[in-house]
């Protein structure tokens, strides 16, 4: 569904995108992680004819993105980072807006707005004006706007950017219907934990490459001699710390409330030695053992030493 091969962007001597390689299956969910200035606005923009890439290909269900620039239009629901509305309008109205730009007849429009207020939760603000929602409300309405001339793809650029979470956990939910509906989407978020439930694989970008992609489960700090452990004492949680600190092979130390977090990069001996070191040190150790891992973590790892 969605295919890059060596995608490049400059802009002058600053290389904002670097030979992109990306391969999306048609109903999977991609996760796109970097920071600020990684090159995943850059990528999407693209993907979406709205910029032009410097070299390389890029295609979405076939149609190249530069030579068949209306096809993909049609079949693409972009969603930017930042929302622009018509402030004097409704919900309703708004709707109807793109509707009309993407050729729906008339007399199917009601139904269809229906519809897609009903499937962001937003039926009760039908008539509301568009400058009167919060901002949640205001993502979910450009949400629906993607989705009224039904694409087979969505490219969603930060959609939880600045919600709350309440509003979060709204977003994350329809997007979860979207995944049932068999819609491939492209989403790039700050927000790694919550990634993490809704997509197939995903893809790190740091200074505009690709250092890490593949299944969530494939794309793990164990690949990179990295543990997540956990450690929980009853008591003497200071001499468990210092234990834990002057251990070669403990990083990134976490305490909170006697619950012990820190990667570890020894191997399965050295875990052994570890914990028979707290034992004989008197530590009543009621939990070790390895963490599920979250995509902070593999972010963390994965990006730690690149660009420095």
């Amino acid at each position: 569904m969605i295919r890059t091969e060596g995608l490049t962007k400059r802009y002058g001597k600053l290389e904002a995108l670097t030979d992109l390689n990306l391969s999306i299956e048609q109903g999977e969910v991609f996760g796109f992680i970097g920071p600020n200035g990684a090159g995943k606005t850059t990528t999407m923009l693209i993907l979406s004819t709205l910029l032009a890439p410097t070299s390389g290909k890029a295609s979405i269900c076939g149609y190249d993105v530069a030579a068949e620039p209306k096809a993909v239009r049609q079949a693409v629901g972009y969603m930017p980072d930042f929302f622009g509305v018509y402030d004097n309008l409704k919900a309703t109205e708004y709707l109807e807006f793109y509707a009309s730009a993407y050729h729906i007849p008339a007399s199917k429009r009601p139904s269809l707005i229906a519809d897609l207020l009903e499937l962001v939760n937003l039926s009760n603000k039908a008539d509301a004006y568009v400058d009167s929602l919060s901002r949640g409300m205001k993502q979910r309405l450009g949400l629906a706007r993607c989705l009224v001339h039904s694409p087979d793809v969505l490219i969603l650029d930060e959609p939880a950017s600045g919600l709350d979470p309440r509003a979060r956990i709204e977003m994350r939910e329809i997007l979860k219907e979207l995944r049932r509906m068999g819609k491939t989407i492209l989403i790039s978020s700050h927000i790694l934990p919550e990634l993490s439930e809704l997509c197939d694989k995903i893809g790190v970008i740091e200074k505009g490459r690709l250092i890490a992609c593949g299944a969530v489960d494939e794309v793990s700090i164990g690949t990179r001699g990295i543990s997540v452990m956990q450690l929980k004492a009853l008591e003497k949680q200071e001499v468990a710390e210092k234990l834990l600190v002057d251990f070669p092979y403990v990083k990134r130390l976490d305490n909170k409330n006697s619950h012990f977090r820190f990667h570890f990069t020894g191997t399965e001996a050295d875990k052994a030695k570890l914990l028979q070191m707290l034992i004989e040190a008197g530590v009543p150790v009621v939990h070790f053992g390895e963490s599920r891992e979250n995509l902070e973590d593999v972010f963390l790892a994965i990006t730690e030493g690149v660009g420095s």
